[in-house]
């Protein structure tokens, strides 16, 4: 470990922190010790830091904030299971299944984030929160007019109206407009989920290492001096904001298939779901990969953990919120845990000298 760089020592670390956890959980699951309410929280943990982590790549290393997250989580959750609709009479094996469904849903929200990201990257600042921020509830509001079917004719499509389309006595519906797409096999796991998450943690962390996340790092720090040196500014942007969508499209994928029914809501995917996920970053550290899953964790279990105080419980969850932004962000604490980790490491080197 000590011949490894930083970057290195905090990938393994991370990579270590999640196995752990994950057989933790398995141990309490074998033995019978956690309940079904939390059981059933397992695999959101895993699709908030999935998203979490993806947002951390646009706002931390690539310094533009995305209030739009949700949106490109929509597409994958939606096209996702649109694909397991129509594939799952002729794939009848439930885990390749879902890799289909996951490759598909990836795709079209890396496709979505390439599309969006031509135009939008050219605005900084507010301006770009904005406007990502209106093609999530632009994405939300689309899924719910949008009508699809399917019958022995093959697939039927409709907007706003879904009386235009007439089915034969073997249509189904896949896309019901408001009600969203029913029915949909439960295929995600929580084993599935740690699964993606470690490979999602695998990708970033070679990203960052290599030398284009060390071109996106030199742009959000001096877009004009990278430019000056002769660095493609908008091709590294667009990279990492492709890159950025596709992974909350993957987690739009998993959490879709936890449900048995998936709705563009204002809760699922609206501008709510933006900004908790923007404070799994905030409250993680920006830049720390790590921390964005540890502050999903501990803000989804939370809520739950706290249910039985009844009137107390949000405001327990609001002194956390506080007391986890103090630590990562208030310039006095950081001075001193800077200042802490400086002694420890000199007495480990004083040690080591004698």
């Amino acid at each position: 470990m000590k011949n490894l760089s930083k970057k290195a020592k905090e990938k393994y670390i991370t990579i270590a922190f999640v196995l752990i956890c994950y057989l933790v959980v398995e141990i309490l699951l074998k033995t019978g010790q956690m309940s079904s309410l939390m059981q059933g929280l397992l695999v959101p943990i895993c699709t908030y830091s999935i998203v979490a982590i993806g947002l951390n790549l646009c706002v931390g290393y690539l310094g533009e904030l995305s209030i739009g997250h949700a949106g490109f989580m929509c597409v994958g959750a939606f096209t996702g299971a649109f694909c397991t609709k129509l594939l799952q009479d002729l794939v009848p094996n439930g885990t390749l299944l879902l890799i289909i469904a996951l490759m598909v849903g990836t795709l079209a929200a890396a496709l979505c984030g390439f599309l969006i990201g031509i135009p939008v990257l050219r605005l900084k600042g507010d301006y770009l929160a904005i406007v990502t921020l209106a093609f999530g509830e632009i994405i939300k509001n689309v899924i719910n007019v949008l009508f699809v079917a399917r019958d022995s004719s093959g697939l039927h499509f409709a907007i706003s109206d879904n009386k235009q389309i007439t089915l034969d006595d073997t249509g189904e519906w896949i896309i019901n407009g408001a009600k969203g797409i029913a029915k949909i096999p439960h295929l995600s796991t929580f084993t599935m989920g740690v699964v993606l998450l470690l490979l999602v943690i695998l990708l970033v962390y070679h990203l960052v290492d290599s030398r284009d996340g060390r071109a996106i790092m030199a742009i959000r720090d001096n877009e004009i001096a990278s430019e000056t040196v002769g660095l493609p500014v908008v091709r590294y942007k667009l990279f990492a904001f492709t890159i950025s969508a596709a992974i909350a499209g993957l987690g739009g994928v998993l959490y879709a298939h936890n449900l048995s029914t998936v709705t563009a809501t204002p809760t699922n995917f609206g501008y709510n779901m933006s900004i908790m996920i923007l404070v799994f970053v905030v409250l993680g550290g920006i830049g720390r990969f790590r921390g964005s899953i540890v502050a999903a964790m501990v803000l989804t279990l939370l809520p739950e953990v706290l249910r039985g105080l009844s009137d107390y419980r949000m405001l327990i969850y609001s002194i956390v919120l506080i007391i986890m932004m103090l630590v990562n962000w208030s310039p006095d604490i950081v001075s001193r845990r800077v200042k802490l980790k400086a002694k420890l490491r000199q007495r480990k080197e004083e040690k080591a000298d004698e």
